[in-house]
C-alpha cells in the first residue's frame, strides 16, 4: 500500500490560456481541488511555496482553509523555504492550521530552490550569519522549528502579565502535540537526507536531485532514500520515518490526456545546473496508457522505496481536468502496483 496525493504549484497568469488567471483563482482552486482528491480517495493534498512569483506563495492561510473544508486527507507543503521563515511565527502559524484540520498536517520544509530576485530572504529580513551560507542559515531556521514544537517551555513570563499565565516559562500558543513528528526535509543531495535523518525529520525527495553519481535519476534516488534510513537506524528514532517522492504521472485515458500529454518528449532524464555550482538530474515525466504506465513505473526503484507517492498536477488545466488525472493513476493504475 502507498499514500497518493498531489503536488500543486499554483501557478496563475492572465492568459485566457489558463484556467487560473488570478492569486484568487490559485487559491480557490487549490482548496475545491483538495475537497475533490479526498472524495476520490486521494491521501494528501499538498502546496509548493516560491515567493515573488504568480504561484502560491504563504501558505498557512491556504493549509487552514483547506483542513476546515476536508476532514481525511493530509495536508502539507513540500517545501515551505526555511531561508524566509521567522520559526517561532511559523510554528504559531502550523499549530493553528494543524489544530483546524485535526492533526492532519505535513510540513514539508527546505533550504528552497533556486529564485525568481536576487536573495529575496533579505527583504524578508533575513541574512546569514558570520560564516554561515544562506543554506546554512535555513537549517539554523529549522532546528529553531523544530525545538520550540517540542512543546517546551522557554520565555520568563512577566511578573506583571495582562492576562494570568501557567507556572513556569512559557512556550508558544497554540500548541500542537505531534506536529514534531510530521516534519519533513525536502532533500536534494544525498547528504542534507542524512542531516534529516539525524534530526528526526521525514523525508520529500523531488523530481530534482544533485547529480551525485552520474547514475539514473530513480537510481540516485532510491539510494538517496536508502542512506536517510540507515541514518534514521543509526540515530535510534524509535518511530518509522516516512519519505514521499514527486513524479508527473499521467494515464492517457482520454482524447484531452492525449492532446495535452501524448506528445512522448519527456521520457528521459534531463541535467542542468540550478545555480553556478550545483549540477542536478531532473526526473523524467511519465505519460503513456495505463499498461504501459503500470510497466514503467513498476521499474522506477525509488517509488518502489518511499511510502508517498505525490502527483504533480498542471493546476492551470482547471479543477475538473486536474480532478480526471488523479482519479486516472487511483483507478487505473495505483491497484495493478499494489498501492490500493
Amino acid at each position: 500500500m502507498k499514500k497518493i496525493g498531489f503536488l500543486s504549484f499554483g501557478h496563475w497568469t492572465p492568459s485566457p490560456q489558463s484556467q487560473t488567471r488570478s492569486a484568487a483563482d490559485a487559491l480557490l482552486q487549490s482548496i475545491d481541488l483538495a475537497v475533490a482528491a479526498e472524495e476520490l480517495g486521494a491521501d494528501g493534498a499538498y502546496f509548493r511555496v516560491h515567493h515573488f512569483a504568480r504561484q502560491l506563495a504563504s501558505p498557512f492561510p491556504l493549509l487552514a482553509a483547506v483542513g476546515a473544508k476536508t476532514s481525511r486527507i493530509e495536508i502539507g507543503t513540500a517545501v515551505i523555504d526555511m531561508r524566509y521563515e521567522n520559526p517561532l511565527y511559523m510554528a504559531e502559524d502550523a499549530g493553528a492550521a494543524d489544530i483546524i484540520a485535526g492533526g492532519r498536517l505535513q510540513l514539508g520544509i527546505s533550504r528552497g530552490s533556486p529564485e525568481q530576485v536576487i536573495d529575496g530572504w533579505r527583504h524578508f529580513g533575513y541574512q546569514p550569519g558570520e560564516g554561515e551560507t544562506e543554506s546554512d542559515m535555513a537549517r539554523r531556521h529549522a532546528e529553531v522549528l523544530l525545538d520550540v514544537l517540542r512543546g517546551e517551555g522557554f520565555a520568563a513570563p512577566n511578573p506583571r502579565p495582562m492576562f494570568p499565565n501557567p507556572p513556569g516559562l512559557l512556550r508558544l500558543e497554540p500548541h500542537s502535540d505531534g506536529l514534531r513528528e510530521r516534519i519533513w526535509w525536502g532533500a536534494s543531495s544525498n547528504a542534507t537526507a542524512v542531516w534529516a535523518a539525524k534530526l528526526g525529520m521525514n523525508l520529500q525527495s523531488s523530481t530534482l536531485k544533485d547529480d551525485e553519481t552520474g547514475l539514473p535519476f530513480h537510481v540516485q534516488q532510491a539510494d538517496q532514500i536508502r542512506a536517510y534510513r540507515e541514518a534514521w537506524k543509526a540515530a535510534g528514532h524509535t518511530r518509522e520515518p516516512r519519505v514521499s517522492v514527486s513524479r508527473s504521472i499521467f494515464a492517457l485515458v482520454d482524447e484531452r490526456d492525449r492532446a495535452y500529454f501524448g506528445g512522448g518528449n519527456q521520457h528521459e532524464d534531463k541535467i542542468g545546473f540550478i545555480d553556478d555550482k550545483t549540477r542536478a538530474i531532473f526526473g523524467r515525466s511519465y505519460a503513456a496508457e495505463p499498461e504501459v504506465l503500470i510497466r514503467q513505473l513498476a521499474e522506477d526503484e525509488a517509488i518502489a522505496e518511499a511510502d508517498t507517492l505525490l502527483l504533480t498536477v498542471p493546476n492551470q488545466l482547471g479543477v475538473d481536468y486536474n480532478a480526471h488525472v488523479i482519479e486516472a493513476i487511483l483507478r487505473h493504475v495505483a491497484p495493478a502496483l499494489g498501492w490500493r
